[in-house]
């Protein structure tokens, strides 16, 4: 299969830029939970007694749990991997892409390390101010450190998807204009 000079190590044509792209987006969308749990979720319920406190947070951590968050959740460590493969040889690219995946694993790390124990756990216990206490600053701490990975991650992979779309810009003029000179006669 031919290659034009900005595919050079980015896969199979046309597949790493779609790959990059579902990468930000999925990237994106996982960000943007955690963000909405440290600006609003949390400090909501930081306002709620601990009963509802505590049914509210298993109430999430039951829904949260469905066909329509993990695609998304474990895409976007999946679809960053593959993209940082798939770039691996264009230098212009690979920095961004292997920057946000070295951002994203990290967060999706703290989330199975330490925030889903913690919700297993406050699940586990009765009392609800007892559960509470174990639950809250730790999770909101663990939840802050996800937070600016993923962001971080989203960002890097926003730059990669610009430069990407660059660099195919370019390669395109640059096959536009060979073929009206006269030395491709």
């Amino acid at each position: 299969m031919a290659e034009n000079e900005n595919e050079k190590g980015t896969g199979r044509r046309g597949t790493a830029g779609a790959v990059l792209g579902a990468a930000t987006v999925t990237t994106g969308l996982v960000s943007g939970v955690f963000y909405v749990f440290a600006c609003a979720v949390m400090p909501a319920l930081a306002r709620s007694d601990d009963r509802v406190y505590v049914q509210v947070m298993r109430n999430i951590d039951d829904v949260i749990q469905n066909p329509v968050f993990f695609p998304g959740f474990f895409g976007a460590l999946l679809l960053t991997g593959v993209s940082a493969w798939q770039v691996r040889r264009a230098r212009w690219l690979r920095r961004w892409v292997w920057a946000a995946l070295t951002a994203y694993a990290p967060a999706f790390l703290v989330t199975v390390a330490f925030n889903v124990p913690l919700n297993d756990a406050l699940a586990a216990t009765a009392d609800p101010a007892r559960a509470r206490e174990h639950f809250e600053n730790p999770w909101v701490a663990w939840n802050v450190v996800r937070t600016l990975l993923s962001t971080c991650a989203a960002v890097c992979l926003a730059r990669g998807l610009v430069l990407y779309g660059r660099g195919r810009r370019q390669t395109s003029a640059y096959f536009v204009s060979a073929a009206g000179s006269s030395a491709s006669r």
